[in-house]
């Protein structure tokens, strides 16, 4: 299968890999994600100390590896700010490749997704290299986030040409392969613009405004991003977006779903693909009108809902991929709509 979707179908984007089955962003959740149908794998980069690209979701690694649990590596717990907000932790900023390769990965959320907890410990963090070579040896595509990149920037390891250069490495340079560049900013983006022929998706939240625009005085809203003035300008740059469902499909009293709004159709005119994110298969992440099971349960939270209903409805207004924690129920989906 040739990356980029089924005979025009939208696309399967695994994201952080199966995450709904494997901790984020290891080889074991992108190597599910791939045997379940993924068309493209999904990695969160940031920057170590040393200057290689490695997917984890954060730069603070507390949540997602074992690193409280290397006394050697005490003294680099440390609190800094990150796009504004204070965080406090170890960061792979701090640390070189050699050393992150001591740490092991585990389980971000425990309570909502406790199976994953079983794999703790099996799977360093990933290099971007590591990524990309298993993404071609089984012909997916790649779609990698570039985290923080201002903070990373003001730090002296930009992310932007590693990843060019770890992309242009494996023959990947311009849009016609498999590769999705994405970013919550937008002056990265306008500046990869002028660098790759590869394609750029401007990621859009609901309640986060672009940090540059913020660090500048100048963040527009993410309603202001999507109204039709807004697209046209993002299309001047990106090739996509990847907006929040919310913007697709809002919910209304009760957090149910309302009818579908017009973004598509005015994103589409702009000339821009629009790729929804993201589709998590437990209660608790969807809506109230696609969770199953007795709501008194202990376990419905975490319970699957029905995830297929929800995805028959996103795929229903014609949108271009989902972002989906369970690529195989994104898939599945994809096929029982093709055989009616």
């Amino acid at each position: 299968m040739a990356a980029g979707g089924r005979a025009g179908d939208p696309i399967v984007i695994a994201h952080r890999g199966a995450s709904a089955i494997r901790p984020e962003h290891t080889l074991l959740a992108y190597e599910a994600a791939i045997a379940l149908g993924a068309d493209y794998i999904e990695p969160d980069l940031v920057s170590t100390k040393d200057g290689v690209l490695v997917a984890r979701h954060e730069n603070e690694i507390s949540q997602t590896t074992d690193v409280e649990n290397h006394p050697e590596f005490a003294g680099r717990r440390t609190t800094k700010t990150i796009d504004g907000a204070t965080v406090t932790g170890w960061f792979t900023e701090d640390f070189t490749l050699a050393e992150l390769r001591t740490l092991r990965a585990r389980e971000r959320i425990p309570l909502i997704r406790p199976v994953n907890t079983a794999f703790n410990g099996l799977a360093q963090i990933p290099t971007l290299d590591e990524v990309v070579q298993l993404a071609q040896r089984h012909g997916v595509g790649v779609y990698p986030e570039t985290k923080h990149p201002t903070y990373f920037d003001s730090i002296g390891l930009p992310l932007e040409e590693p990843l060019l250069a770890g992309l242009a490495e494996h023959g990947w340079r311009d849009r016609h392969d498999p590769v999705f560049i994405q970013s919550f900013e937008t002056a990265n983006l306008r500046d990869l613009r002028g660098r790759t022929g590869l394609r750029l998706i401007q990621l859009i939240d609901l309640h986060r405004p672009p940090y540059d625009r913020v660090a500048a005085g100048d963040p527009p809203t993410g309603v202001e991003m999507t109204t039709p003035a807004g697209l046209k300008d993002v299309a001047a740059y990106a090739d996509g977006v990847g907006v929040h469902t919310a913007f697709i499909l809002p919910t209304g009293p009760g957090n149910r779903t309302t009818g579908p709004t017009a973004f598509v159709g005015d994103a589409h005119r702009a000339g821009l693909l629009v790729h929804a994110w993201t589709v998590r298969p437990e209660n608790h992440h969807l809506p109230a009108d696609f969770r199953l099971g007795d709501p008194g349960s202990p376990v419905h939270a975490i319970a699957t809902g029905d995830v297929m209903g929800y995805l028959n409805k996103l795929y229903d207004t014609g949108l271009d991929g989902v972002f989906a924690d369970d690529p195989g129920i994104a898939r599945a989906t994809l096929a029982a709509r093709a055989t009616g």
